[in-house]
């Protein structure tokens, strides 16, 4: 049973939720987000809350259910506060600069790897070996900063490469000799 779609979406004041047909507009004061929803499951909106309700109770309605629920919180929040993610690269001459709208990675590679930094994104780099990675909608957030990891993900026997702040790199023995 779905717990998650049943809960109500609190909207605090200065943030607008319209729906248009099968299209959701959150306004807020970092911005506005726009996302296609599924007209199977119903969104009741009235002052400072929106609830969601399924026709019935099979699998795809009810994933569909708590998932369209969550992405509207995330839309919400977003606009409000918005999402961060912090990458840090780990190894002997790694480093990392952004200028203009790339981002320049030297992660052990002949030649540094260069990335395009989407408009709706803003990356800082405070010192050579962070990126903070900042945006009001979370799936972007997290799909740039997966895509930064993927240049170099850590590796399991020294740890070199590019990890999440907190990501926990579990160190295997390499070999031994006899």
């Amino acid at each position: 049973m779905s717990r998650i779609g049943y809960k109500t979406v609190n909207v605090p004041a200065g943030v607008e939720v319209k729906r248009d047909g099968d299209q959701v507009t959150v306004k807020g004061p970092k911005g506005e987000l726009t996302q296609t929803f599924s007209s199977v499951i119903s969104m009741k909106i009235s002052d400072g809350a929106v609830d969601f309700d399924r026709p019935d109770n099979n699998n795809k309605t009810r994933a569909l259910h708590g998932t369209q629920r969550a992405n509207l919180n995330n839309m919400v929040e977003g606009v409000v506060s918005g999402f961060a993610k912090t990458l840090k690269l780990v190894g002997v001459g790694y480093r990392v600069q952004a200028k203009g709208k790339t981002l320049i990675l030297s992660v052990g590679y002949s030649n540094p790897v260069e990335m395009a930094i989407p408009e709706t994104l803003e990356v800082k780099v405070p010192d050579n070996t962070t990126i903070n990675i900042s945006g009001i909608s979370k799936q972007e957030v997290g799909d740039f900063a997966a895509e930064v990891r993927a240049v170099r993900s850590p590796e399991p026997y020294k740890g070199k490469g590019i990890r999440y702040e907190n990501e926990y790199v579990r160190i295997r023995e390499g070999k031994t000799g006899k």
